[in-house]
Parts: structure tokens; C-alpha cells; sequence
């Protein structure tokens, strides 16, 4: 399976193979792009070790393959470049004179729509922050993200709001469901609060998607972990978000429940034309992605396409080694 190059200093973090980056992590490597077998997307040939990470991972490959049937999920949508976020040096900035701390400096990036991206970084990298300034959770001190064509910068709070109520969907580590309501009532409730109709098809779609057409009438309490966050799952699609965002989803689950949830996530680009990104700090995790962005120190460092988990693993120990 092939991957995008690991570049830093690429097109403006641009989701497009990365084509023009000015060096790669691994110093003095090259590159020379061609198209990925099947797919159309770029591919490269790295460095020694971005190599043997990239070419022996085939087990890791079938497992995922046997998992989630990873090549029908990853329909090729190469030719489709319109964007649903982009941000445009974006800044943040905690604290003020010598005791500020700069969390993300001039970040310049484009994810497509019906993708699923993962972010990745070391710890204190910016990534959390990164997700929380995407999704208008935090304000910005300087540049401008895109949501759509909105641009987050120009809304006051109460717009904000909105955004995040009609063009947002979020899934956390923690559940959040309300233990009083069963799970076809949490699943309802942002449609509910928003006084929206429900699309009784698309909510049919969705339950069978996530495989809980058996326990709508449960409680939280009456549900497993898995069966919460898989919930936390179909209320987050529900609305048909532009974006759902995905914070650690698989932190508090067990193996098999967490092979559940990203299999839901890996599907939803191609089943419901979703566009995902997911913050995590697992290799295994960040594979099931189209596409993986990485961050040092506030910074854009590199991305893969089509990862594999040796893959991933290989760039962050080049990341943490740097």
C-alpha cells in the first residue's frame, strides 16, 4: 500500500500527495512521485526507513483488510478537490509577553471533503488544540480557518454557536450521553434542541451503520462501552454535519470495541459522503485514515497518504527523534 511523502514545508499542508515540499524529515532524501497502483493518488518512494516501514507492514495491511474491508471503504475520490476546511496561517497563542506560548504557528492547511484525515503529533504538539480551533471551539489570534465558506473568524459567540450546532459533530473520548434518555433519544436530541425534523431513512441508514437497530430503547446504563460510543457515533452523523470532529474516539474502549468504531468512521466518507477528522495518538488508529497529518511544535511536520500502521509508527519516531 502506498503512501504520500512525509514532507515538511509541503503546498501549504494541501491535500494533494504533497508535491513541492521543500525537505523531507529524513535529510537529504528524495522523492519521485508516481501514481498509486489502483487509486490515482500520488505515491512516492521514501527513505530507507519510511521504506521498510511502508513495505513491511503486510500483515498489519491484512489485518486491517480482513477488518474493515479496507479497499471497498476507500473508494477513490482523487479527482474531487473541494475542500471543507482550510485554514490559512493560523495562530494560536496562550498567555501574553514572556510567558506566552505559541500552541500553532501559521498553520496553512486543506482537507477534502468525504475524507477521513487523522491528526498525529507528539505530546504538546498542537493537535488538540489544532481540532478545537477547526470546530470554532477556540478563538484564533491570527490567520483564518474556513468551514466551508465560512469563514470562523468573522462570528461573533452566538454565531459560533450556530456554526457548531449546524455544521459541527463531535464524537469524545468520554461518551456524553444523558443517562435519563434511551440511546434513540440521545441519538435524536441535536435534532431535537435544534427543532429539526428526523430523517427517519437517514436515521435507519445511520443505526444500521453503527449496528444498534437492537438496543434503541436501552439506556446508557443497560449499554456497553463500545455500544455508548458507537451512540456517540450515529449522534454525531445524524445531523449531516459539514464536518465531524473525533477526539481520541477509541481511548476509553477495549480492541474489539474500538475496531467497531473506526470501521464506522472509515466508512462514512464513502456510505453518507461524511467528511471526518479524527486527533489521535495510536498508529493503529490513524491507518483506518485516508490521510494523516503530523504536527511538531505547533507546526505542520509532514503528512502520509493511504497509511499503514509501520508507517505511521516510522514517521512519528522520526518526529520525536528530530
Amino acid at each position: 500500500m502506498g503512501v504520500a511523502p512525509l514532507l515538511v514545508g509541503g503546498p501549504q499542508g494541501g491535500d494533494d500527495g504533497g508535491h513541492g515540499g521543500r525537505r523531507l524529515l529524513r535529510r537529504g532524501a528524495r522523492y519521485a512521485g508516481r501514481g498509486h497502483p489502483g487509486t490515482g493518488r500520488p505515491d512516492h518512494q521514501g527513505g530507507p526507513l519510511l521504506r521498510r516501514a511502508v513495505h513491511g507492514d503486510q500483515r498489519a495491511a491484512d489485518l486491517r483488510g480482513r477488518a474493515v474491508g479496507l479497499e471497498a471503504l476507500r473508494q477513490d475520490r482523487s479527482t474531487d478537490m473541494t475542500y471543507a476546511l482550510k485554514t490559512d496561517e493560523l495562530t494560536k497563542i496562550y498567555g501574553t509577553g514572556e510567558a506566552s506560548v505559541t500552541a500553532l504557528d501559521k498553520i496553512t492547511l486543506e482537507i477534502r471533503e468525504e475524507r477521513f484525515t487523522a491528526i498525529m503529533g507528539p505530546s504538546g504538539s498542537g493537535k488538540s488544540t489544532l481540532m478545537h480551533c477547526l470546530a470554532g471551539l477556540d478563538g484564533i489570534d491570527g490567520g483564518e480557518v474556513w468551514l466551508g465558506d465560512t469563514a470562523l473568524s468573522g462570528l461573533n459567540d452566538r454565531g459560533l454557536t450556530t456554526v457548531r450546532r449546524e455544521q459541527v459533530g463531535f464524537i469524545f473520548q468520554q461518551f456524553n450521553l444523558l443517562p435519563m434518555l434511551t440511546a434513540l433519544e440521545n441519538i435524536t436530541l441535536p435534532l431535537t434542541i435544534a427543532g429539526r425534523e428526523v430523517d427517519r431513512e437517514f436515521l435507519a441508514d445511520v443505526v444500521a451503520a453503527v449496528g444498534l437497530g437492537d438496543r434503541l430503547d436501552h439506556r446508557p446504563s443497560e449499554l456497553s462501552g463500545g455500544q455508548q460510543q458507537r451512540v456517540a457515533c450515529a449522534r454525531a452523523l445524524l445531523p449531516r454535519p459539514q464536518v465531524v470532529f473525533a477526539d481520541e474516539p477509541t481511548g476509553n474502549l477495549d480492541s474489539r470495541s474500538g475496531l467497531d468504531v473506526l470501521r464506522f468512521l472509515a466508512g462514512s466518507p464513502g456510505r453518507f459522503g461524511q467528511t471526518v477528522v479524527m486527533v489521535t495518538h495510536d498508529p493503529q488508529a490513524a491507518a483506518f485514515a485516508d490521510r494523516v497529518v503530523f504536527l511538531a511544535d505547533g507546526r505542520l511536520a509532514g503528512e502520509l497518504h493511504a497509511p499503514t500502521v509501520d508507517g505511521v509508527h516510522a514517521a512519528m519516531r522520526e518526529l520525536e527523534a528530530a
